[in-house]
């Protein structure tokens, strides 16, 4: 039997269609006396820990919250909300960074009858707004004071009440010279509570059977979470996302990664003895999905990290077996690992060798003695360490909400870190494909999961595609976690679905048909706006969104993200992002890697300017960077080359506006940004 089939029979007590809450009831009951959560100390002014409901956690290291007791915490925490007025279909937006609280306030939450919606801890206050205003929501949980402020400094604007606010964090009050443009102190205000004060309100209010009749009034078909999109461009969309969404993407997911019985003992999966670390916002989908139902489905630990400063020492002390990410931060652990080898140009040689070792190893079919000899003293001198680095148990790792560059995957499997690329939005709650742990194919985002069709419309693909092997075209999907539309925006729902019967006769289909699920066979098709090619063996690989391909003058099409991710791995360059749309040829501006620059300069004997916008002008590091473009360049077709680029001493990040909360650029953003640097490169010469 192939694992695919062996996938799609697979059961056991994960698997099942039932809303959320009940699902967490059911896992606690399974796994009660096992670790559900750990918690860092040092860290929040936790108020569960100030009102006695959870032991604090030593400074710098975390405490462990069992099932059981992170069940009775739930359950509290359920009949809290309902006290303040939570009900059935309430909508209650958590606006906070990830953490313990995170997950139990929305279980609680789902589990008192609320859709759940989610604001970025790092929203402007215009955009909290928007986040609370757009789904009218009436009970707002934040995580600590200067979170509440916001909320506070926004209420009066809102169109619609709020009826009650919540502390993750005790909130203490305002010392009397404290300057505040708010009318009241928070800590004063009649409608706001902190996590232990609601937590005490629902033990005494709590009854079992008045919570069973909670959960019994939620069907699986009912909306549980609101989420809305980046916005990479363009106003935020609320993604309607039903239990029965999530559910069965917790069971596609399960199904590919759980200790199946007919897998070898040494392929690893997900189940019980699973621990993983937290980080990725959990406001975005991806982590919802993976680091959070999927994980507590299975009855694994989920330790929560400090902040991604402090991944390294999270890693050590969690010693989680997998974690799910994005590729930017995998980028920089890379970086991370490479600048700690490259301390003596001794231990920099050994870390290029056995990397390329590692890398020839990992792409032979048959090493052959000689090359597992070199592969064996490689792990001993280097790879080893790199493992203990990261808490000494990583099986594999995750990676999701953008595309990762297939040189810097091959890097992490031939260190025994493979990470396990997959691919998903929003819409779709949110995995579609995803590399199965016994037959990883580097450069691919896996094959589609268990119950999912997909459909490639090569309509909006130019001709260069017919070269490679396999169909190319705009991705179609539909399946049981995909989303029924927008929230109140019926114009775009319009715009992203099309009827079963409207795709070309020429697209290529592939997966799960509805019939053979269970399916409406009228269902419509999702349009992902992404590029991808189905490969003979039946896996995707990611080519680019369709709105970001570039159209040079020229008529050729360019796809700009193979490109950007040839640099991932580079030790030069921290960031690319490749333009050219509407141009003759094809640019890119570069964000060097200042560190990396300057260690160059000093091993060749040159001295650098002191600032940094300098550097980016120096004629002796513009010349280094042409080589690293020009290196790049050789990969691709002469019209895809980058002719021309600019170094910035700015780096994309959340904070200037410049990439996502989770880490994607925000193009439109960087091109009026630079817009004056990028003149500069199409300007005549």
């Amino acid at each position: 039997m192939s694992w695919q089939e062996a996938e799609r029979r697979f059961a056991d007590d994960v698997v099942a269609r039932e809303t959320l809450p009940r699902t967490f009831e059911r896992s606690a009951v399974r796994n009660a006396d096992r670790v559900a959560q750990r918690y860092k100390g040092g860290v929040y002014d936790r108020s569960l820990v100030s009102a006695d409901v959870l032991d604090p956690a030593p400074v710098g290291d975390y405490a462990d919250l069992t099932y059981a007791a992170m069940r009775d915490v739930v359950r509290n925490l359920t009949a809290g909300f309902r006290e303040v007025g939570v009900a059935d279909d309430t909508r209650l937006a958590v606006y906070a960074g990830t953490r313990m609280e995170w997950a139990q306030v929305d279980f609680a939450a789902l589990a008192a009858g609320a859709v759940v919606t989610t604001v970025y801890a790092s929203s402007s206050p215009s955009q909290v707004r928007y986040l609370l205003e757009d789904p009218k929501a009436t009970v707002v949980v934040v995580e600590n004071r200067g979170l509440l402020e916001e909320v506070l400094g926004v209420r009066d604007d809102l169109a619609h009440d709020l009826d009650a606010i919540v502390t993750m964090d005790e909130v203490a009050v305002a010392d009397a010279d404290e300057a505040t443009d708010l009318d009241v102190d928070p800590a004063n205000a009649d409608d706001v509570y902190t996590l232990g004060e609601l937590h005490e309100l629902g033990a005494d209010a709590f009854e079992e059977a008045t919570y069973e009749s909670w959960l019994d009034s939620t069907a699986v078909d009912d909306l549980a979470s609101l989420i809305y999109t980046s916005g990479t461009t363009g106003q935020p969309k609320g993604v309607r996302l039903t239990h029965g969404n999530f559910r069965s993407n917790v069971n596609q997911c399960y199904r590919r990664f759980a200790d199946r019985p007919d897998r070898d003992a040494g392929i690893p999966g997900i189940s019980v003895a699973t621990t993983t670390l937290s980080f990725l916002p959990l406001a975005h989908v991806f982590e919802r999905l993976a680091g959070h139902y999927m994980m507590f489905a299975a009855g694994a630990t989920v330790g929560y990290a400090e902040s991604p400063d402090t991944l390294r020492e999270d890693f050590g002390l969690v010693r989680p077996t997998t974690t799910t990410s994005v590729p930017r931060v995998y980028e920089k652990l890379y970086d991370a690992i490479r600048e700690e080898a490259s301390q003596s140009p001794v231990k920099e040689r050994i870390f290029e060798w056995a990397v390329a070792v590692g890398r020839a190893h990992h792409e032979a079919d048959d090493p052959g003695p000689i090359l597992d000899a070199k592969r064996a003293l490689a792990d001993r001198l280097v790879f080893s360490s790199v493992r203990e680095a990261l808490g000494g148990n990583v099986d594999f790792f995750i990676s999701g909400g953008g595309s990762l560059s297939a040189e810097l995957c091959a890097l992490y499997h031939a260190m025994d870190l493979p990470i396990l690329e997959g691919y998903g939005l929003t819409e779709t709650s949110p995995v579609i494909t995803v590399n199965p742990p016994e037959d990883p194919k580097v450069g691919t985002i896996g094959p589609p999961v268990v119950d999912t069709e997909i459909a490639l419309d090569g309509r909006l693909v130019g001709e260069e595609a017919v070269d490679v092997p396999g169909d190319v075209g705009e991705l179609l999907v539909r399946g049981p976690q995909v989303t029924d539309g927008y929230w109140n925006r019926p114009d775009a729902t319009r715009e992203a679905f099309s009827a079963h019967d409207a795709l070309p006769a020429e697209a290529v289909v592939a997966g799960t048909p509805p019939e053979a699920r269970d399916g409406d066979p009228e269902e419509p098709w999702f349009h992902t706006g992404d590029v991808v090619q189905l490969r003979p063996d039946g896996y995707v690989a990611f080519r680019e969104r369709a709105k970001q391909l570039l159209v040079l003058s020229t008529g050729k099409n360019v796809a700009p993200g193979p490109i950007e991710e040839r640099f991932a791995a580079n030790e030069f360059v921290e960031q690319c992002v490749v333009l050219g749309d509407g141009r003759k040829f094809v640019s890119a501006l570069l964000v060097p890697n200042f560190g990396a620059v300057e260690a160059w300069a000093d091993a060749e004997g040159i001295d650098l300017p002191a600032d940094r916008r300098a550097i980016c002008r120096d004629e002796r590091v513009l010349e280094r960077f042409q080589r690293e473009v020009d290196a790049v360049n050789e990969a691709f077709e002469p019209y895809e080359r980058i002719k021309r680029f600019r170094l910035v001493e700015e780096e994309f990040s959340v904070e200037n506006d410049l990439l996502t909360p989770t880490m994607k650029k925000k193009r439109r953003n960087v091109l009026e940004r630079f817009a004056d640097q990028i003149e500069m490169i199409y300007e005549e010469t």
